[in-house]
């Protein structure tokens, strides 16, 4: 199954992966090799991780505190946020 990113989510991993390169050098890359690891899961299992509310679940990265918000389509998954898990928890429920 394939992993499809809103335009919104894609946002904040860039910020993300800016954000972390500023304060470390190559630290972004290890954020985005953080990410990518984490897809084959959702792709390959994607009923496994947690609801977080209603028919979105969670993917939560265990280096970063950030969590892949996705939602199970027919044919693909659906990333709906990027989220930091201390920051505005419930800001991305609209977009489901």
């Amino acid at each position: 199954m394939r992993v499809v990113f809103s335009p919104e989510a894609r946002q904040e991993f860039e910020e993300a992966e800016r954000y972390y390169n500023r304060q470390v050098p190559h630290l972004g890359s290890q954020f985005r090799g953080e990410v990518r690891d984490a897809l084959p899961r959702i792709r390959t299992w994607p009923l496994s991780c947690q609801i977080e509310q209603g028919d979105i679940r969670r993917l939560t990265l265990s280096r970063f505190p950030y969590k892949l918000l996705y939602s199970v389509e027919s044919d693909h998954v659906y990333v709906i946020a990027v989220a930091h898990q201390h920051r505005e928890p419930n800001y991305w429920i609209e977009r489901a």
